[in-house]
């Protein structure tokens, strides 16, 4: 196994162990930005939102739908 390897299987523990508190932060970064627009971009951020979590969901290698 090289470095990748390794660090991409460290990744997938820590998203599989913590994913629930990277989502809650994903969205709690998601309300901060659009109060702070005042909701004039609520669209792109909730879409940009929806791709962060599927993003987090495929990197520990399981479809679990942490959401």
């Amino acid at each position: 196994m090289g470095f990748l390897d390794d660090a991409k299987n460290k990744v997938a523990d820590a998203v599989d162990q913590h994913g629930d508190k990277i989502e809650s932060g994903i969205d709690k970064t998601a309300d901060f930005v659009d109060d702070k627009t005042g909701g004039k971009f609520s669209d792109k951020i909730e879409t940009g939102t929806a791709k962060a979590k599927d993003a987090l969901d495929s990197l520990d290698g399981k479809n679990d739908d942490l959401r």
